[in-house]
């Protein structure tokens, strides 16, 4: 029997985090933030087997490369309390294969 688990976080600045940071570590990739100058570099972490960006259809083609859109991010809420990024943390069934789970999770 699987076991269900949803959990939803947000990536605040006013809790010191940095949407590129939190991207880098969830994509496993090496990322410049324009905002802190600095880069978040997971590339060996491991786990990591499948990443995407999805966008609505009105949103920027450019938006489709993780730095650009993050940076965006960053640079657009200049609040020191903004909101920057939702994360959904959602366990899928074992019984499907990964191309189903993937599929799943696009629709």
């Amino acid at each position: 029997m699987a076991l269900f688990h949803l959990s939803v976080t947000q990536t605040k600045r006013s809790a010191g985090q940095s949407a590129i940071a939190s991207a880098a570590y969830r994509a496993g990739e090496r990322l410049y933030s324009e905002y802190y100058g600095e880069y978040s570099d997971y590339t060996r972490k491991g786990g990591v087997v499948h990443t995407e960006i999805m966008l609505p259809p009105h949103a920027p083609p450019s938006f489709s490369d993780r730095s650009t859109l993050w940076n965006s991010v960053e640079l657009y809420e200049k609040a020191g309390n903004a909101q920057l990024a939702r994360e959904i943390d959602a366990a899928l069934p074992i019984e499907l294969s990964r191309e189903e789970q993937i599929r799943l999770v696009r629709e």
